[in-house]
């Protein structure tokens, strides 16, 4: 009995354990094993019905490496709220309090609708326990999976607006930034939801509005369409309603910083003709800070840091743009690549680099534009994959430690689409793009003309669609993140039992070895 006891203190020792003497001992799962471990993204959707949809969607399978084999896709309902008087315009989520994915997190959830009313929630970082097949399952009327989560809570609300409720967005965890339509930004500090000071934007003046405006009779066309803050938090890009220019506002002092209008031809370049609004509806600042891009109703245009246009986009065959992001790519070199994907109309998210441009094509008038035309280098989407309905928003999420990406999209029509691509994908579409561009070039010297590039000629089709879940309700706006497993799977590094028994192993085992 004695030596027994002997032998178990040296299999659990410190020593052993760490450095390791050459005997046969039982190993914990490695790497290889965190491959099998479940990714769960937590998505949240706003829609046109005044419903807070919150769905999680766990994957199992091997997702650090691209395979063959598609991965395991599970969606779950987490939380159906009616929290607003009118549709949802925008959703926030506040960076995590911790860097340690191990603790249990909390972000806070923000919703912005046309009643003017901010609307506040704890949602949990933890992935919601996974629900056991023997027990009885949560009842349903739509037959969907249920997987409540405890943590969530709701906070309150904010009403410090005296309008529709534009953007959201959470700079740091302390901070929540919020634009409506009665031309203000509000700063709002998290701790005690004090608005600690309030931008204010200048009215635009009434002349040559356009047919068909929202305004009331008498009245302008005002608010705040959209901002985005700078990486260093000092700077900030706002674009609104009625206006033909950009406005920069110094965050140091609260003041503006200067205005910047958009030329006739410049908007020419991009679709806006004589009787469009020709106002930006989006703006987006690259991770490193080095230019930013404003949206507009069929075109983009990418401004470099001294605020002239570097790069133009309009997307072929034309159509509309909903939403656009900058993407970082994984490069070996640890540069970072940025690539800017833009959702629009007709079902597609058309992926653009802007370091490289094809030559600039003539404007309806003519005349012809300096501003170099981007070319797309990949497309996801679009009728290729049987996708028609518009993209409203999109989120495109990157596995740590991986090249894998998961995109997932919120359509008018209430489907929530979750696709996978790779970095490779996007990056070797990059590399047909130069070699595009040089063939261009050289075609056009030897004809003596320019002509405008298209990118249905050379755009590829990337990613995968893994899975198509319907919410029932038109979607309006959308946001997601990984979620980080719980305890309980991270020291399996495994499924379930099944997949313990799969891979000859019991669950047993681990318990002995790390309970003593």
């Amino acid at each position: 009995m004695g030596k027994r006891k002997r032998d178990k203190v040296e299999r659990v020792s410190p020593i052993h354990s760490l450095m390791g003497d050459g005997k046969k001992k039982k190993v914990l799962p490695g790497p290889k094993d965190s491959r099998t471990t479940p990714v769960t993204i937590q998505i949240v959707i706003g829609t046109y019905e005044k419903v807070l949809h919150g769905v999680t969607v766990t994957i199992t399978g091997k997702v650090v490496e691209p395979t063959d084999q598609a991965p395991d896709v599970e969606f779950a309902d987490t939380f159906l709220l009616s929290p607003h008087g009118a549709a949802i315009r925008c959703l926030a989520i506040s960076p995590p309090s911790s860097s340690d994915t191990a603790k249990s997190q909390k972000l806070i959830l923000a919703s912005g609708s046309s009643d003017q009313i901010v609307n506040l929630y704890h949602i949990s970082a933890i992935a919601p326990p996974r629900q056991s097949p023997k027990g009885p399952p949560i009842p349903t009327l739509s037959g969907n999976r249920i997987a409540q989560n405890p943590k969530n809570r709701e906070l309150g609300s904010l009403q410090h607006h005296s309008a529709g409720v534009n953007a959201l967005h959470f700079p740091t965890r302390s901070k929540l930034l919020s634009a409506a339509d009665d031309n203000t930004i509000a700063v709002a500090r998290t701790r005690d939801w004090t608005v600690l000071s309030t931008i204010k934007a200048p009215i635009p003046k009434a002349y040559g509005r356009p047919s068909g405006d929202t305004a009331p009779l008498g009245g302008t066309p005002a608010g705040v369409n959209d901002f985005a803050i700078h990486p260093s938090m000092k700077l900030m890009v706002s674009v609104g309603k009625g206006e033909k220019c950009m406005r920069l506002w110094n965050l140091v002092t609260g003041k503006k910083a200067g205005v910047l209008n958009f030329e006739r031809d410049l908007l020419k370049g991009i679709g806006e003709g004589r009787w469009a609004s020709g106002e930006g509806r989006r703006v987006a600042w690259n991770s490193l800070g080095e230019e930013f891009v404003v949206g507009f109703e069929r075109g983009c245009i990418v401004f470099g840091m001294d605020s002239k246009p570097k790069c133009r986009i309009l997307p072929s065959p034309a159509t509309k743009v909903h939403q656009l992001h900058y993407v970082t790519l994984s490069e070996d070199d640890k540069t970072i690549n940025d690539v800017l994907a833009v959702s629009t109309e007709d079902g597609r998210i058309l992926f653009y680099s802007t370091t490289r441009f094809s030559q600039s094509g003539s404007t309806e008038s003519g005349s012809k534009l300096d501003i170099p035309l981007c070319t797309s280098i990949g497309q996801l989407g679009g009728a290729a994959e049987g996708v028609t309905s518009r993209i409203k928003d999109f989120e495109i999420l990157r596995l740590p430690g991986s090249q894998s990406l998961f995109a997932v999209t919120g359509s008018s029509d209430g489907a929530i689409r979750l696709w996978m691509l790779d970095d490779a994908e996007i990056t070797d579409g990059s590399l047909v793009l130069a070699g595009s561009m040089d063939n261009e070039v050289h075609d056009s010297e030897n004809a003596g003309a320019a002509s405008p590039s298209n990118d249905s000629a050379i755009t590829t089709q990337v990613g995968s669609l893994l899975e198509t879940y319907e919410a029932g309700n038109r979607i309006t706006c959308l946001k997601a993140f990984i979620m980080s497993q719980p305890e309980s799977t991270k020291s399996n590094g495994l499924v379930d039992g099944n997949t313990n028994r799969a891979n000859g192993r019991g669950g047993n085992d681990h318990s002995s070895d790390t309970g003593d």
